[in-house]
């Protein structure tokens, strides 16, 4: 998606770009050979990551023609004819791109794993994917490396029960030791990420449910989020969701949840449009994105017939005034949580 947006934002032009490798496992690389901008010749690409002791001297231009070799690529790298430069880095390494300073550290995870942090005029961000906690130096580093940063991009792949039992030794995180080092290094926005594939969405909510108990600027990672830096602070949005047929109705609704300065509030609302999958309100109040909703839609006709609707939402789009002086909320219904089998 990036290198067609890239492509077809700018025909013609020449892309210079800088790619921060963190290690060499598949999930991390495998979109490598289906990166548009590297098949045009006026591109330029710098790659940065670490020296593998399994590969030796190299390790990263050995991977990246690897990858691309019989019998797993049809073509091989020679096909690739923008420019490419290799550089290995090591853990506490700096250095500086047009401006913006980078600090390399190393991660616990198997065969290795770097995360980065971008010092930029408009602010810092750290991205800290496929490590395990519980190594005391790797522990400290990474502290310090992060302290004080606007965001920090965190792996947290499994719950801490998993962690403490049968995904022991994975190499990944959880939410919960995400919001040790928010805490510990002073972080002003925790983004969890790198969630499991078997992980369901209402199970991502319940991770960020409880990690925003312990920390309020929590996110979870979603596609098409997009993160901004400026002197203003860390902007975060979302795109709106639009899965699924909806049809254009008005009806009342009572919302209730938490607004962006952190208060509760409860209002009488209207549904603009509804699917199965979620809703379009206007509000008075500014929600939290990704923050829980409770949508109880009012039942039409005879009350002493029928039953108000109760719903649990996410919220995943805000448009502040967009509805006539009301805010425009686009929102995810989530599932009930499953009640236990009753035991006699």
């Amino acid at each position: 998606m990036l290198g067609n947006h890239w492509t077809q934002a700018h025909p013609g032009h020449q892309i210079e770009a800088h790619v921060l490798v963190t290690h060499y496992h598949w999930d991390h690389i495998q979109g490598i050979p289906f990166f548009y901008p590297f098949f045009e010749a006026q591109n330029k690409f710098h790659f940065y990551s670490f020296e593998s002791k399994f590969l030796g001297p190299n390790s990263l231009r050995k991977v990246f023609e690897a990858q691309l070799a019989s019998p797993y690529f049809p073509v091989d790298a020679s096909i690739m004819s923008a420019a490419r430069t290799f550089r290995e880095v090591t853990g506490g390494e700096q250095w500086e791109i047009h401006g913006t300073r980078i600090t390399a550290c190393s991660l616990n995870h198997p065969q290795g794993c770097l995360s980065y942090r971008l010092d930029t005029t408009a602010g810092s961000i750290v991205y800290a994917t496929d490590n395990e906690a519980g190594v005391p130096e790797f522990d400290r580093n990474l502290r310090k490396v992060a302290q004080g940063a606007d965001v920090l991009i965190y792996d947290a792949q499994y719950s801490p029960e998993q962690l403490a039992s049968s995904r022991k030794g994975w190499g990944h995180s959880s939410w919960l030791e995400g919001v040790k080092i928010a805490r510990d290094a002073k972080i002003r926005n925790l983004v969890l990420f790198h969630h499991d594939p078997d992980s369901k969405d209402k199970t991502v909510d319940g991770f960020l449910s409880a990690a925003r108990q312990e920390f309020p600027a929590t996110w979870a990672a979603t596609e098409g989020m997009n993160i901004t830096l400026s002197d203003r602070g860390v902007a975060i949005e979302m795109r709106e969701s639009r899965a699924g047929q909806r049809r254009r109705l008005r009806f009342g609704a009572t919302v209730s949840g938490q607004a962006v300065d952190g208060t509760s509030f409860e209002e009488k609302a209207t549904v603009r449009d509804i699917s199965l999958q979620g809703a379009y309100l206007a509000l008075n109040h500014l929600p939290q994105l990704q923050s829980e909703l409770r949508v109880v839609i009012e039942a039409a006709g005879d009350p002493a017939h029928s039953s108000p609707l109760s719903l649990r939402a996410t919220v995943v789009h805000c448009s502040p005034g967009r509805e006539k002086h009301l805010n425009g909320v686009g929102v995810v219904f989530i599932e009930e949580p499953e009640l236990g089998t009753p035991r006699d």
